[in-house]
């Protein structure tokens, strides 16, 4: 393969993996309006590793969701607006913030769930474990690959 074709085989991966994202965060916005709630893609990955890992470090949620602390910060601040999930200081260190799911946040997510995961089948159709697998584990490597730049 000559640089030139290289070239056009990364952009179009590029573009792929651009779209696929822009795709899977429309479907999600959809289908919480649908629902009649009030969450963007971004506010549900927080939700959902607040839910499933329980209360954590603001700097661990961060970690755990890829984001950094303006982010975090702002996406955590729309969430306690809503009444999805609280803060409060840490008892052992009070520099540090811990956040944690509200009853209300355990409700959205609970209504959320049928839907993320009607979702996620819809968007794996047609596609065996082994495609699944293989995709993760390129994606994974790709991602390792790119973080060593950071």
């Amino acid at each position: 393969m000559t640089s030139k074709e290289s070239n056009k085989t990364s952009r179009r991966v590029g573009f792929l993996l651009e779209s696929t994202t822009r795709v899977v965060k429309l479907s999600f916005t959809k289908a919480f309006k649908n629902l009649g709630i009030d969450i963007t893609p971004e506010q549900w990955v927080i939700l959902d590793t607040l839910y499933q890992r329980g209360e954590l470090s603001q700097n661990a949620l961060a970690e755990a969701a890829y984001k950094n602390a303006p982010t975090i910060s702002r996406i955590i601040d729309k969430l306690e607006q809503k009444n999805f999930v609280a803060r409060s200081e840490d008892a052992e260190d009070r520099r540090r913030t811990t956040i944690r799911i509200t009853k209300q946040g355990i409700k959205t997510a609970t209504l959320c769930y049928p839907e993320v995961y009607k979702l996620r089948a819809l968007s794996w159709e047609g596609l065996s474990d082994k495609d699944y697998k293989t995709l993760q584990r390129i994606l994974e490597k790709v991602f390792n690959n790119s973080e060593t730049y950071l």
